[in-house]
């Protein structure tokens, strides 16, 4: 198997495994009735879910920061096949918890694992596009793993569906071992040093990108039903054909993400996907009325949100090369923790004043995350500027740096 089908391959497991976390949310009404619970309630499995990603999928990469990659992705998929049993074995709410916290992990670390062992299997150059091509199968559970669970659950019981993950993470293990050569993990970072660097500006910088571009998308999508029920006037059938060209729009979008980054760099394809990112948010919450308008904004604001996740996460990764895995994982973070926010928010919005506010309520987040995204690629454009002038006098005069700095 070339490489090429090994980052395919880690692909499709993302798909299934992260079908974990979405897959809740289409069933939500079946678990609420097996645990004798309100709807409310059993949503929480979806809040517990995202803070135990956000917090214990970054702590377990740094402690496995030494690890061969493979045998990393081979752990993260025994904690998934872990969770699975737990979840379809133990009685109880409170059980499903912990089961969901399990999950979580595994599949978090997981995603993070496949992203870091992608890049480097990738040809040089390609490496966004190897990262945008494992991000389609993240977001294909989202697209995918919500309408088939339903579909698996209302025939055979909501419990199948993590049997089967159980079942296909216990073969993702072999197929792993039997494919991904050794990687070798990060040069071990001290807790300092990781420290340092979430104080690096440019860094936290990236973090505050990340987290307004993904509030923005979050906070709308979250809502998206009913925005389209209301204030499009579109019918089950019509939302239903929206969401299913949205979801081809979000799969197209993360495989462009990629290959522009690999051929124009980063700032020009983060930046103009950003861009249109706001542009289809406003136009969206201004001119969205009938299905033929709304189906084509909606399919804009999909490709341009998801072509910037390659961007963003290889952004990071090329701000600490040194730390790759620990940046990714501090991206899922980031994701996690926006998405809660944006479930807040965009509820505090939609109460207080109107479907169409989240709309514009997120086209703001996304600027937001567009200014801050300008200012530090202009920092860096002044510093390149300022660093080429220097060597060009200090060569013009004999003198010559003892140590040369990498700008790239």
């Amino acid at each position: 198997m070339n490489n090429t089908w090994k980052i395919y391959m880690l692909a499709f497991i993302c798909f299934f495994v992260s079908t974990s976390e979405f897959v809740i949310a289409g069933i939500l009404d079946q678990i609420a009735a097996w645990a004798n619970t309100s709807v409310s309630a059993a949503g929480q499995l979806i809040t517990v879910f995202a803070i135990a990603n956000a917090i214990g999928s970054p702590i377990l990469v740094m402690a496995t920061t030494k690890m061969d990659r493979r045998h990393l992705l081979m752990l993260s998929l025994a904690i998934v096949v872990l969770g699975s049993v737990l979840t379809v074995t133990l009685p109880g709410f409170g059980f499903l918890i912990i089961s969901r916290i399990v999950l979580a992990i595994g599949g978090g670390v997981f995603v993070i694992g496949a992203k870091t062992v992608a890049a480097k299997l990738a040809a040089p150059g390609k490496q966004a596009g190897a990262i945008g091509t494992v991000i389609i199968g993240f977001s294909a559970s989202l697209i995918a793993g919500v309408p088939i669970g339903r579909v698996v659950a209302a025939a055979y019981g909501w419990k199948v569906i993590f049997v089967g993950i159980g079942i296909l993470s216990l073969l993702a293990i072999l197929a792993v071992a039997r494919t991904i050569p050794p990687t070798e993990g990060d040069a071990p970072v001290p807790l300092g040093k990781q420290l340092i660097l979430l104080k690096n500006p440019e860094i936290l910088n990236g973090f505050g990108v990340t987290f307004f571009w993904q509030l923005g998308y979050a906070m709308l999508y979250a809502y998206i039903a009913p925005f389209l029920l209301n204030v499009t006037s579109m019918s089950e059938r019509e939302v239903s054909i929206a969401l299913f060209a949205f979801g081809i729009a979000t799969l197209i979008g993360s495989k462009f993400g990629g290959f522009m980054t690999d051929r124009i760099g980063i700032p020009r394809s983060l930046m103009s996907s950003m861009v249109v990112h706001v542009i289809a948010l406003v136009l969206l919450s201004s001119m969205a009325k009938s299905t033929f308008v709304t189906i084509p904004l909606l399919m804009l604001w999909a490709f341009s949100a998801w072509s910037s996740g390659p961007g963003l996460q290889f952004n990071l990764v090329a701000l600490a090369p040194e730390a790759s895995g620990i940046m990714l994982s501090l991206f899922g973070s980031i994701l996690q923790l926006s998405i809660a926010a944006a479930g807040g928010i965009g509820g505090i919005a939609a109460g207080g004043l109107s479907i169409r506010a989240v709309g514009w309520i997120a086209a703001t987040s996304v600027a937001i995350a567009v200014i801050l995204a300008a200012v530090s690629f202009s920092r860096k454009t002044s510093r390149r500027v300022i660093y080429e002038s220097s060597q060009n006098t200090q060569a013009s005069s004999g003198i010559y740096p003892l140590v040369s700095d990498d700008w790239t």
